[in-house]
């Protein structure tokens, strides 16, 4: 393909994304138009304002493309850009300013300084990393784990049971039941 042949509209992302290597600016756009959309309104879900929403939709196709070189068609073209944008989203909440309290304590008697107990709600920031991070574990898991290991994930991570007692329910070795919780959490801290 040349540069002066036309960009077809139906064209792969990969082969967009050749010609775009190759220095063919219409190929970017129409690459920019295809995800413009989503991009924008996956942002736009989480900036409420439309001037910071729009800006952030800039760096992420500013980020798309000085990274392009660094795409390595493991995972959907849609699922990498969305990946720069929750990036580019959590850097813009990362900036801001957040108020800071004071770590002075209060004397106790016997010379003790007891830590005021400061009470706060998440970030913006915090909330949004916590639901994208559990929506990252919750696909991990149906995908990666086998069924064993998220039954042994879910007894023992999240209802606390014992390595000893999970054994002994499943009649299994407790070097069984560590082995598989071992390796769920190997695949899971991966992502």
């Amino acid at each position: 393909m040349t540069e002066t042949e036309p960009v077809e509209s139906q064209s792969s992302d990969d082969v967009l994304i050749e010609r775009i290597q190759a220095g063919d600016q219409a190929a970017f756009n129409l690459l920019y138009e295809r995800y413009f959309g989503r991009v924008f309104g996956y942002v736009a879900r989480r900036i409420n304002n439309r001037a910071d929403a729009e800006e952030a939709v800039q760096e992420v196709f500013l980020a798309v493309f000085s990274s392009l070189h660094s795409y390595r068609h493991e995972a959907p073209f849609a699922a990498w850009t969305l990946g720069i944008a929750r990036r580019t989203v959590a850097n813009r909440f990362r900036k801001k300013n957040h108020p800071t309290v004071p770590l002075e304590g209060t004397e106790e008697p016997h010379g003790i300084r007891a830590i005021p107990m400061v009470h706060r709600e998440a970030t913006p920031l915090e909330n949004l990393e916590c639901s994208e991070r559990a929506k990252d574990l919750s696909t991990v898991a149906h995908i990666e784990l086998t069924d064993e290991q998220r039954r042994l994930f879910e007894l023992h991570h999240l209802r606390h049971q014992p390595i000893q007692e999970i054994a002994r329910t499943l009649r299994k070795s407790e070097d069984s039941v560590k082995s598989n919780l071992y390796r769920a959490r190997k695949l899971l801290l991966a992502r």
